[in-house]
């Protein structure tokens, strides 16, 4: 098959032509209706749409300006972060989850199968790359991204942009300040620019120095201007300071008001279909509200963008047998195992109740609605259609092959209690579902006359009201949490299993911090499981019987009450937010966390010494001093005065009774604080920072360096 014009400039910069010239040559060959086509949706807007409410969300890539004539592909999304949500690939764990593992080589891992996988169904871009900071538990898509501490979030993002990007475009969402569910379209976050580029931005601007292809921006308003045609956040920070010359991207359907504004303003894409742009922006040129000079922009970095991906990215085949196989889902269990946080595990008859021993253990009640559900996570944009899912039951009776099983899914702690009384350990699944928090598109968004004129006129017969067509996730499923604890009667089964049975494991199901002050303290071993993938079921059983250690670290602190915690109105068009959340909040407040930052405990036990600051990092030596195999996080939190923040960490495995000397790269960065007169973040005088190197954050067992 002969070459396309396309080919033969991606052949022209792999033998080291300048990419810019190259794109310069194709988007001269353009006619002007191409040259708008490179900026929006290849999918006229009620053809998709509907298609999109009534077939699935994503089921195949969605292709954006894309030019048959010249071979240039355009961009073709598939939409994340669980895993490739285009046909039927790997369910890994939530990104919550993998960012508990702390550890940013198994997320390049991560990376590299969900790129593989999007390949295989024919797409070139993955928009999972989602990175905004958990500042309240409440937070609807809290599963979505990876903790609330800055510095961890952009080294987990920059390990899945690594990943994905040797197969694909990767892009970073959802920029900026997109921390509540409910009220996304319509809510306004204001924000002083001290803040901002301290907490909100830091992460953001890590995967734009790993390379990012594209940063999605978000559907709230910042400071007054939406975030889809703000200037400041598009153009003044992400181009003018930051220097980044990857594209920028529309969040779908309701993620831009003014096509033309935003085009202005620095958004280069319109998502996903032919809309606002299709219908406005010839007009805003001639009436000059919109320039040629910022189309021809906008379009020369479109095929820039693909030009360095298509030129870099790994040859091969790419055929549908990659698609959740063998390889991916061992994948799969190892991070849903590895994910896992033990909060407690106290001795009953001298002996911690975990690991399990399948040979001694003769019966199992298994209790809780969750105990029989996949439940891998919200039905919304990052579903995966996993060809198969195991639940904890499945994982359950499959390791304990020689234990009588005892099932309780009713809500009924007298039934649980029963059980529990009958078998030597009892296993309480309990926790949330799609129901209780996730994405959320409900009726209400779909009537929304602010958003619904947003839309092309219908043509003939065509009906968009929320009670004609509403989305799957859009019956009142998702959204903010209600509640920060479990269900009542869920914590009711737990004290009543517990009364039952000294020797009960409870397994949380969530994806953000869970208040458990009301039952805590009467159970002995206390697991967060998370939703955790496909596997998620074998992986618990893994953990249970110590086939796995259970080595996953909270990526958030847990407070004791929710007046520990920012304010937050699910419902509210207008909220502050300041640089307090989380840890911090808690240091701020001097009150103690149920769990701090970072904390979880293990099969094993470790030390940490001979602590030493190299200029670039940490030194230091873990011995592992128990009798099993085990995973540390070492981790590195600094201050430059009143306030402390992570600054590095380091998973590392060590054998049982063996030291190992790790080094932990850390970011003096995480330390800086912006500057208003010279408009940039500046670091700490080295010598008034001290650094704490212990297994979280304010461990009393902490070495202390102080680098004065």
């Amino acid at each position: 098959m002969s070459s396309t014009p396309f080919d033969d400039a991606v052949t022209a910069v792999r033998g080291g032509a300048d990419v810019h010239q190259e794109a310069r040559r194709l988007y001269d060959q353009l006619t002007p209706e191409e040259r708008l086509g490179l900026l929006d949706g290849d999918t006229p807007f009620w053809e998709g749409f509907l298609a999109m409410l009534t077939g699935g969300y994503n089921t195949e890539p969605i292709p954006h300006g894309a030019v048959e004539r010249l071979g240039i592909p355009g961009t073709r999304f598939v939409d994340g972060p669980r895993g490739c949500v285009s046909g039927n690939g790997t369910a890994f764990p939530v990104s919550m989850a993998r960012g508990a593992t702390w550890d940013p080589e198994l997320e390049e891992r991560v990376g590299e199968v969900i790129g593989r996988e999007v390949r295989a169904q024919g797409g070139n871009f993955f928009g999972g790359v989602c990175i905004n900071l958990l500042r309240h538990p409440a937070w609807g898509r809290a599963q979505e991204t990876y903790g609330d501490d800055p510095h961890h979030l952009g080294e987990m993002g920059a390990a899945l942009v690594r990943g994905t990007q040797r197969y694909v475009m990767a892009c970073a969402k959802h920029y900026a300040l997109n921390s509540m569910e409910n009220a996304r379209f319509r809510v306004d976050v204001a924000i002083d620019e001290g803040a901002l580029h301290d907490v909100y931005l830091p992460h953001f601007k890590r995967t734009v120095d790993e390379g990012v292809a594209a940063v999605m921006s978000a559907y709230n308003s910042v400071n007054g201007e939406w975030a889809g045609q703000n200037r400041y956040l598009l153009t003044e920070v992400l181009r003018d300071q930051w220097g980044w010359d990857g594209i920028t991207v529309s969040d779908f359907i309701w993620g831009l008001r003014d096509g033309g504004a935003a085009l202005e303003a620095g958004l280069d894409l319109e998502e996903p279909f032919r809309q606002q742009r299709a219908r406005f922006l010839a007009g805003q040129l001639e009436d000059g509200t919109a320039s040629w000079a910022s189309v021809e922009r906008s379009g020369l970095r479109m095929i820039a963008v693909q030009l360095r991906s298509y030129a870099a990215r790994a040859q091969g085949p790419f055929g549908p047998e990659l698609m959740a196989d063998d390889e991916a889902r061992a994948l799969a269990r190892t991070v849903a195992a590895r994910a896992m946080v033990l909060l407690s595990n106290d001795p009953v008859d001298g002996a911690p109740v975990l690991p399990l021993d399948p040979a001694a253990v003769t019966s199992i009640a298994v209790i809780g609605r969750l105990a029989t559900a996949g439940n891998m996570g919200d039905h919304g944009s990052s579903d995966v259609r996993a060809p198969s899912s195991s639940t904890p039951l499945d994982g359950i009776t499959a390791a304990f092959p020689g234990a009588r099983v005892v099932l309780v899914t009713d809500d009924d702690p007298a039934a649980a209690a029963e059980a529990a009384g009958q078998a030597d350990v009892a296993v309480v699944v309990a926790g949330f579902t799609a129901e209780d928090e996730g994405e959320y598109v409900g009726a209400d968004t779909m009537e929304d006359p602010a958003l619904l004129a947003l839309y092309p006129p219908r043509p003939d017969g065509v009906r968009a009201t929320g009670t004609d067509v509403v989305m799957t996730a859009g019956e009142g499923f998702g959204g903010d949490r209600a509640s920060l604890r479990l269900r009542p009667v869920d914590e009711e089964v737990i004290r009543a299993t517990a009364a039952a049975n000294p020797r009960t494991v409870v397994a949380v199901v969530a994806s953000g911090p869970v208040l458990t002050e009301a039952w805590r303290h009467e159970v002995p071993a206390v697991l967060l499981m998370w939703y955790a993938g496909m596997e998620g079921g074998a992986a618990l059983a893994d953990v249970l019987t110590g086939a796995a250690e259970p080595a996953g670290r909270l990526p958030f602190s847990v407070p004791t009450s929710e007046e520990h915690l920012p304010a937050f109105d699910r419902d509210a068009t207008a909220i502050t937010y300041d640089r307090w959340h989380g840890q911090r909040l808690l240091d701020r407040l001097g009150v103690e966390a149920a769990y701090p930052h970072g904390f979880g405990l293990s099969y094993t036990s470790f030390t940490t010494g001979d602590a030493a600051w190299t200029g670039a990092g940490v030194t230091a030596t873990v011995t592992n001093t128990g009798d099993r195999d085990g995973r540390h996080v070492v981790q590195v939190y600094g201050r430059a005065g009143q306030e402390q923040v992570l600054v590095g960490f380091a998973p590392v495995a060590v054998p049982a009774g063996a030291a190992v000397e790790v080094t932990v790269p850390v970011s003096l960065l995480a330390l800086a604080r912006w500057d208003a007169d010279r408009r940039e973040r500046v670091l700490p005088d080295v010598a008034a920072v001290e650094l704490e190197v212990g297994a979280h954050a304010h461990d009393p067992q902490a070495a202390v360096l102080r680098l004065g």
